[in-house]
């Protein structure tokens, strides 16, 4: 592993009309950078293991917090629609500069995916899309927002919040350590709750695929003339196998490769796989 890939160096971007975004970097500043944004209800750190190990390989890799979540400013009007996580996107690359490949998880997929294919286009090198595509499932996409609406009152402990976590992904080991769930809490009064602006999750399931977002993203996947990595979880309940073998062809620069074993959180899940699946797209890219 190169000097600095292990431990990540602390960053602030400004995002539009001048929010500013936290963010972890990992790598040499002489590499070719490359951008890893989480889903929605996540975190900078959802990203903890991919990064450094993205590092080694010889990526300058940057994990941001997306607006209203982590350590990231809030929307002073409480306005987080998709299109403006997309600006944020804009502007992020372009502080970055040197066309980086964009990794986008869900939300961050989403955003990355306007921001990319939409003008202005953002210049970047490729996108790998995770789990995320032109139509979620609805069931999967009712689960999600169910898991962010409960327990608006918050935990009593990180114990607690871990132990819902586990309850959400049935499929997944429980951690060893329930309190490293603390990275994704903040504390409010005697309470622990979830590290995001509490008025970010209303709307979140309606905002999933509203009237004419599929075709919108279809058209912005075709006009981004960049390469294209789908990597679907392989017992994903979000985006179904015929979701992605439609968008792929529909897309003709778009290429698929599934994990098997993960659910939508797919690096989360099976993270040393989702590394494996990416590395041949990464190492093909001009």
């Amino acid at each position: 592993m190169t000097a600095g890939a292990a431990l990540p160096r602390p960053r602030t971007f400004v995002g539009r009309d001048g929010l500013l975004l936290t963010a972890d970097v990992w790598g040499e500043a002489s590499s070719p950078p490359l951008v890893l944004l989480h889903g929605g209800g996540q975190t900078r750190h959802a990203w903890h293991r991919t990064g450094p190990r993205l590092a080694a390989l010889g990526w300058r890799v940057i994990a941001p917090d997306l607006r209203g979540h982590g350590s990231s400013q809030w929307s002073a009007d409480g306005d987080y629609a998709l299109d403006v996580f997309a600006d944020d996107v804009r502007a992020l690359v372009a502080e970055v500069g040197g066309r980086p490949v964009l990794i986008g998880a869900s939300l961050g997929g989403l955003s990355s995916l306007l921001a990319a294919g939409e003008a202005p286009r953002a210049a970047i090198r490729a996108l790998v899309l995770v789990d995320v595509a032109h139509r979620p499932d609805p069931h999967g996409a009712r689960r999600i927002a169910e898991f962010m609406r409960q327990r608006p009152d918050g935990f009593a402990s990180p114990g607690e919040a871990a132990a819902t976590v586990s309850a959400h992904l049935p499929h997944r080991p429980r951690p060893d350590d329930p309190d490293a769930i603390r990275k994704n809490l903040r504390r409010h009064g005697d309470r622990w709750v979830w590290h995001w602006d509490p008025r970010m999750p209303a709307g979140f399931e309606g905002r999933m695929d509203p009237p004419g977002m599929a075709e919108r993203l279809l058209a912005a996947a075709c006009h981004a003339d960049v390469p294209i990595l789908l990597v679907r979880g392989g017992i994903s309940d979000v985006v179904r196998e015929d979701i992605a073998a439609q968008f792929c062809d529909r897309v003709p620069h778009a290429r698929r490769v599934d994990v098997a074993d993960a659910g939508h959180m797919v690096a989360g899940d099976r993270n040393e796989h989702f590394i494996d699946a990416i590395i041949p797209f990464l190492e093909g890219i001009e």
